[in-house]
């Protein structure tokens, strides 16, 4: 019988319950509010809160709030929400850095007492030319063998506002000849005379990331701190920070940091700096435009967390990095929502159809399924009249070779109603067709002639006085693909067409009263979601969230 393979991660947790290391699993999520989550983000949440949902263990939701001159209360809720949308519950551990400041200060005093810390003049040049470089040993710090005593005095005076900003640091005694450079007597705190956003002006002081990061670990009791690949080389120092200030004895003890492959989407830009810019400059209308990949923004787009989750999934967990195409994250919406959503008909781009036949006043309603593939989605009533709109291109006065679809003499299906001839059409006085005109079959309601005959094209629909009529906006991917990211200055190289607005679309009544994030498929358009931020009952506004068809192939899994 087989058994589904474990990742490393999985693995080493395991390992360490079956070897008393500990007894419970207690993960965290520790961004820093300093700007919106993107979709790299998303696989640490999942992550994190998968891994403690699998071992019956504890979540803790913590804002690493250490660097107020980023930081922001906009941020923190953004995040919150965030994380609440993709399903992760940190019940009620929420937890801010910040909140621990007292103990990181107590912690700094105690490193000083043991020799293992000392306060530095050097500015922040003069720090990165003594620390020597990957080939060449550092050079002691002038102020490196100062007494505890004037250590103790120093650090107490730049708690108390005595210096200014970047005047003096203090840095933990390591080993300046070390080949790790982050354990060449790494900067612990550092003087900023900020507003934080939780504490307001109580310190002048604030703890570095390395130093702040594996004490609020192990205040909080967690057994794993799950990190990317970028923070390998900063192990030693976690390790050494927990040592040093007693929180644990050995390496191998919790908490323990453990490292993986971060993920890579194609095209896309999730850079804050970049970002930010693309907001300011007006390019993006915030940070959840749909263009974008933050959370905010996929949310927004009409993305769900359960995609999310696939998309993850099928990224794995690894040691390697590695890049991901976009359009598997649009093939895991795609899977989400097909048998999900009812599949409405929509004109995005319309032209009416008069059935010349057909009774003047009339209306009949027709029953729909709303899911040809999920009959639990039940059925619908589509109202049919005398006037329709139809898509644009569902008709051509001089067809191409096998275009089935309506022109002078053909004769189509209109989806779920009846047979319809074309026998005319109307143009304007720049020979733009405003008007096509049909005649119909009454014996063919459904879509079938009771005589037998073929058609070979098949039409969706609107009923024009009963339409809702709403803006579309279908939305490309915001990089010019063929380009890349960056250009040579290292500016974004931005596709033009980005977005295209349509502004009078007509579709079935069935989405009158859609709130925002409803979403549906319109038929032989794509998937779209109602935008929560512009759309009013009024004037409904849909954002697309993936088109229906793309070449994207799911990769075998090898055996």
């Amino acid at each position: 019988m087989s058994t589904e393979s474990k990742n490393f991660i999985e693995q080493m947790i395991e390992k360490d319950l079956s070897e008393g290391v500990y007894d419970t699993v207690h993960t965290r999520f520790p961004p820093e509010p300093n700007g919106y989550l993107h979709i790299g983000h998303a696989k640490s949440i999942l992550l994190n809160y998968g891994l403690a949902k699998q071992y019956g263990g504890k979540f803790n939701m913590r804002f690493d709030d250490t660097n107020p001159t980023k930081e922001k209360t906009e941020f923190v809720e953004s995040i919150k929400k965030d994380i609440e949308w993709l399903g992760a519950d940190w019940e009620d551990r929420l937890f801010f850095a910040s909140d621990y400041f007292e103990q990181m200060y107590e912690n700094a005093i105690k490193l000083i007492k043991k020799g293992k810390a000392y306060v530095s003049d050097l500015d922040a040049e003069s720090i990165r030319e003594y620390r020597g470089t990957l080939t060449e040993a550092g050079k002691d710090d002038p102020s490196r063998n100062r007494s505890i005593e004037e250590n103790l005095a120093l650090f107490e005076a730049m708690k108390n506002g005595e210096f200014e900003d970047g005047s003096k640091v203090l840095r933990a005694k390591i080993d300046m000849a070390s080949p790790n450079m982050n354990m060449r007597d790494p900067v612990i705190y550092r003087v900023a005379h900020m507003t934080h956003h939780n504490t307001g002006d109580k310190w002048c002081i604030y703890p570095m990331y390395d130093f702040a990061h594996p004490i609020e670990d192990a205040i909080e009791g967690i057994t794993n701190s799950i990190c990317t690949l970028e923070f390998e080389d900063h192990r030693p120092l976690y390790d050494w920070v927990l040592i040093e200030t007693g929180y644990k004895e050995r390496p191998e003890q919790a908490p323990k940091q453990t490292e993986f492959a971060k993920m890579y989407l194609t095209n896309v830009v999730t850079g804050k700096r970049y970002i930010k810019k693309l907001v300011e400059d007006g390019i993006v209308d915030g940070w959840d435009d749909p263009r974008l990949v933050s959370i905010a923004a996929l949310r927004r787009r009409g993305f769900t967390p359960e995609s999310i989750k696939l998309f993850v999934d099928l990224c794995g967990v690894s040691k390697s990095n590695s890049s991901v195409d976009y359009a598997m994250l649009e093939y895991c919406i795609r899977e989400d929502l097909k048998l999900k959503k009812a599949r409405v008909m929509a004109a995005l781009d319309p032209i009416k159809l008069v059935i010349d036949n057909y009774p003047e006043g009339q209306v009949e309603m027709l029953e729909v399924p709303n899911n040809l593939e999920n009959e639990e989605l039940g059925v619908r009533q589509v109202p049919f009249s005398r006037e329709l709109y139809i898509e644009r291109d569902d008709f051509m006065e001089e067809p191409p070779k096998k275009y089935f679809r309506l022109f002078p003499g053909n004769e189509v299906r209109l989806m779920h109603a009846y047979f319809a001839k074309c026998v005319g059409f109307e143009k304007d006085e720049n020979g733009n067709i405003t008007v096509v005109h049909c005649t119909y079959d009454p014996a063919s309601r459904g879509g079938n002639s009771p005589d037998g005959r073929k058609v070979k094209g098949t039409i969706h629909w609107v009923s024009a006085a009963q339409a809702v009529k709403a803006e579309c906006r279908l939305y490309e991917n915001l990089i010019d693909e063929e380009k890349g990211v960056y250009n040579e200055d290292g500016s974004l190289n931005l596709n033009p067409n980005s977005i295209e607005v349509k502004k009078d679309c007509y579709i079935e009544p069935y989405v009158k009263g859609a709130k925002g994030f409803d979403s549906f498929q319109f038929v032989r358009n794509g998937f779209y979601c109602v935008d929560y931020k512009d759309s009013t009952d009024e004037a409904p506004v849909f954002n697309r969230i993936v088109s229906l068809k793309s070449s994207f192939v799911l990769p075998k899994k090898e055996d």
